[in-house]
């Protein structure tokens, strides 16, 4: 779970794993794979550390680069 604020200054507390694209122009808008949408004032790159983050915390980022280590480049 990762917390982000809405335009209000409210902050909200999201399921990292949910999101599925996150569009910046004036505002950040961050869609989730549920189709609803929030406008937050974090940046795109500060919600990516975010949720990185997390992934690490949760363990999800080491299983990745193991499995890539396991497996080797690609041929």
């Amino acid at each position: 779970m990762i917390t982000v604020t809405r335009l209000n200054g409210t902050k909200v507390t999201i399921n990292a794993l949910l999101i599925e694209v996150i569009e910046e122009a004036a505002d950040t808008v961050v869609t989730l794979t549920t189709g609803k949408k929030l406008v937050v004032t974090e940046k795109t790159a500060e919600i990516l550390l975010l949720n990185q983050h997390y992934l690490s915390t949760i363990g999800l980022i080491a299983a990745a680069q193991k499995s890539e280590q396991t497996e080797g480049p690609s041929s």
